[in-house]
């Protein structure tokens, strides 16, 4: 089953050594473009009383320039990106008793839901107008992310992303995409189903905080 062009399939797979990771995926003959590491800053928005998180929707923005100017090159001015992101599906239970693949299994392997984006071109007005709807900025969480791409030749890999993403709370690889060529990316890559992460950024981030007994704040790197 393939995603539909507004629905998410993905599962995050956690890297404990980056290098070998990208051997692996050099190995695929995947690569990373010009300009293909992205700083990413990104804003959660939601009502005072958490009215969308109740219900799993996210609403994001998101600002997005090249991790290295190059050389004698202007500032880039940042990319911004509006995402919505309805709640996570779940699993049908009779399908599920009924050992059918995919669509009983892809609420547990993988993080199935509706996204919507669209790039704006002036995301401080776009605050402006979230905030005067009542929404506010309530939790920011950064990271830089390298784009692969995988050749022509792998057709197995039609329409899958390959990003890896350096994160606070460590490094992480997301696969997003058909399921099928999820998993034969992920079986290529050295990892099994058991390894699959579905959880967003945002619960692995308060999940590390529990356990490190911190309070939470922004998922940021320390300041330069």
């Amino acid at each position: 089953m393939k995603p539909s062009g507004n629905q998410e399939i993905e599962v995050k797979l956690r890297v404990t050594h980056p290098p070998a990771l990208r051997r692996r995926l050099a190995r695929l003959g995947a690569r990373g473009g010009p300009g293909a590491r992205i700083h990413e800053t990104n804003t959660l928005f939601d009502t005072p009383q958490g009215g969308l998180a109740k219900h799993g929707q996210l609403l994001r923005l998101r600002l997005e320039k090249p991790a290295r100017k190059a050389r004698g090159s202007r500032e880039a001015i940042p990319r911004a990106v509006l995402t919505y992101k309805g709640p996570a599906e779940k699993p049908n239970a009779a399908e599920a008793a009924q050992g059918k693949s995919f669509s009983a299994t892809r609420g547990k392997r993988y993080k199935v839901r509706e996204e919507l984006e669209v790039v704006v071109a002036d995301p401080q007005q776009l605050r402006l107008i979230l905030e005067a709807l009542g929404l506010r900025g309530w939790f920011r969480y950064e990271k830089y992310r390298t784009t692969y791409r995988l050749p022509a030749s792998q057709r197995w890999a039609a329409g899958l992303h390959v990003e890896l993403d350096e994160t606070p709370i460590g490094n992480f690889v997301e696969l997003e995409g058909p399921p099928e060529a999820i998993d034969r990316a992920a079986q290529l890559l050295g990892y099994r189903p058991a390894d699959y992460i579905s959880k967003t950024y945002l619960s692995l981030y308060l999940s590390q905080c529990r356990k490190q007994g911190v309070e939470p704040g922004d998922m940021l790197f320390p300041a330069k």
